[in-house]
């Protein structure tokens, strides 16, 4: 459905459960997003995996072109928020970490927003004890808020420092 110079992002299918599961069980990706639970079991992945494409609130599995759809190497959507505002997340297998495939994704995601939805503005938080993230989205254009919110992770179990930022279209 969208493309970059590397990735292909497109909605779930249900078939996707096992990429799904085998790209995300993992406890370093899981601990940095906040809905997402820990273990993460082969339900939640067929859960996620047969959700309908809402294009108001785009979910879309990244896979390499290089290697097709037989790996799906992360997830990236816009979620809409109690307060009506639109937040970025994503996430990346850690065996892909540090190519510059969260911040390709991002981008995508980014002019998703701008150019299709007619956002103004994004939202995005990261976990403090997570820089990484930090700098994708400061190479995306995202600007820190002040002060820290407390935000609750499942993959954690409770509550970490969240830095949240914003981002004008």
């Amino acid at each position: 459905m969208y493309q970059t110079s590397r990735l292909h992002l497109r909605p779930s299918r249900p078939n996707d459960a096992t990429k799904l599961f085998r790209a995300i069980a993992d406890q370093h990706i899981v601990r940095n997003l906040s809905s997402a639970p820990w273990p993460y079991s082969m339900a939640d992945a067929e859960s996620l995996a047969s959700l309908k494409f809402d294009p108001r609130e785009p979910c879309l599995f990244i896979f390499r072109k290089d290697a097709g759809e037989t790996e799906l190497i992360g997830v990236a959507g816009l979620d809409r928020m109690t307060s009506g505002e639109v937040e970025l997340g994503y996430w990346i297998a850690k065996k892909q970490w540090n190519h510059g495939f969260a911040f390709e994704a991002g981008q995508k995601m980014v002019e998703i927003a701008r150019t299709e939805l007619k956002l103004t503005r994004l939202l995005a938080g990261y976990f403090v004890d997570n820089p990484a993230s930090g700098r994708v989205l400061e190479k995306l254009g995202f600007v820190p808020t002040k002060g820290l919110v407390n935000r609750h992770s499942r993959g954690r179990g409770g509550a970490a420092p969240c830095q949240m930022c914003t981002c004008d279209l």
